[in-house]
């Protein structure tokens, strides 16, 4: 069995010193192209591979970007996740992934966590963990923070417009002829639960449409509450034409609600989410919701981390997201569904 293959041995072969192919490595060295060739070639010549340990014990980087989520089993999360790998590809980092499961408590043990496995960077999506907890990690590292405005960091927060996201729903509502408007939303500790039920409130007013206490439910962005808050409309019996759900987890699981008590979709309710995930097109039918390229904003996250780490100070503006129509909503019915149609 040969020997194992080390920094010395392709110094040596490549005439070069040894702090040379490890600058080379990690990207630092300030070499002729020639040098560069020659180190890289007997790199690949001896199939040397680089001890990331020792690299980032001899540099200070351990080459791991932290990545704080909520719930990996969340299709949005998941979405989000493959868009930062995506963003990482190609670059020397890779993700550390943890989740907090939307705990203050579990979100800050999670960035203990990744601060103690040294990462040269964070990304954070949502959470309900304090800015100052926050802004203490990023005078450490570079921090980007995705879905969540972060007082003292605005340069760091991909933010999301809900509020123009939700508008163009109830506008689309309206246009159809829908009045009776009811509308679930997620756990307002979130953020953008509290931006998209304020914006819903705002247009359906600025639409001369009455904001219904009766038709107001609220969820925790899971399937499961979604039917659950469905359900409770329905036996309430206040009359509605259409559910804006604040994300599309809610409007699968209202969808099934609706399909059990016999309500037609959209003939009896017009259905909408926020999200656009993935499988939101293969529902039946398919769903009417706000495409907030999920995956891209993961890509996004990442390449700003990358940025910063090269020292770069890339500047953010919200993104608006857009509504896409399908078949889960059409023209207001004649008269409204209750639930016992």
């Amino acid at each position: 069995m040969s020997a194992t293959v080390t920094l010395m041995h392709v110094a040596r072969e490549a005439g070069v010193s040894p702090s040379t192919v490890s600058r080379i490595l990690n990207g630092t060295a300030n070499v002729t192209p020639d040098k560069r060739e020659r180190v890289e070639a007997v790199i690949q010549r001896l199939n040397f591979t680089p001890n990331v340990q020792a690299q980032a014990l001899a540099n200070g980087r351990s080459f791991s970007v932290g990545v704080l989520t909520q719930k990996l089993s969340s299709a949005f999360y998941g979405e989000t996740l493959a868009g930062i790998e995506q963003g990482l590809d190609g670059s020397a980092y890779h993700p550390l992934v943890v989740s907090g499961h939307w705990r203050a408590k579990q979100e800050q043990q999670a960035l203990d966590l990744l601060m103690r496995r040294r990462v040269d960077a964070l990304i954070v999506l949502g959470g309900v963990i304090e800015d100052a907890a926050l802004r203490r990690v990023a005078a450490q590292v570079p921090l980007v923070a995705v879905g969540r405005e972060v007082s003292g960091l605005p340069e760091r927060c991909v933010l999301i417009d809900n509020h123009a996201g939700i508008r163009q729903v109830v506008h689309h509502l309206a246009e159809l002829g829908h009045r009776d408007i009811a509308y679930i939303g997620g756990d307002e500790a979130q953020q953008d639960a509290v931006e998209r039920r304020v914006g819903f409130e705002a247009t359906m007013r600025e639409a001369g449409l009455s904001v219904d206490p009766r038709l107001m439910r609220r969820g925790d962005y899971t399937e499961a509450s979604g039917e659950q808050a469905a359900d409770e409309l329905l036996r309430a019996n206040p009359p509605f034409t259409a559910l804006i759900c604040a994300n599309d987890q809610m409007a699968f699981g209202a969808r099934l609600s609706l399909y059990r008590r016999g309500l037609r979709v959209p003939e009896d309710i017009s259905l909408t989410g926020f999200d656009d995930l993935f499988s939101s097109r293969y529902t039946t039918p398919p769903l009417t919701t706000v495409h907030q390229a999920v995956n891209e904003l993961g890509q996004l996250a990442a390449e700003t981390v990358l940025r910063l780490l090269a020292g770069e100070q890339p500047s953010m503006s919200p993104y608006v997201p857009q509504l896409v129509i399908r078949e889960s909503t059409g023209p207001a019915p004649l008269s409204p569904a209750t639930g016992g149609h």
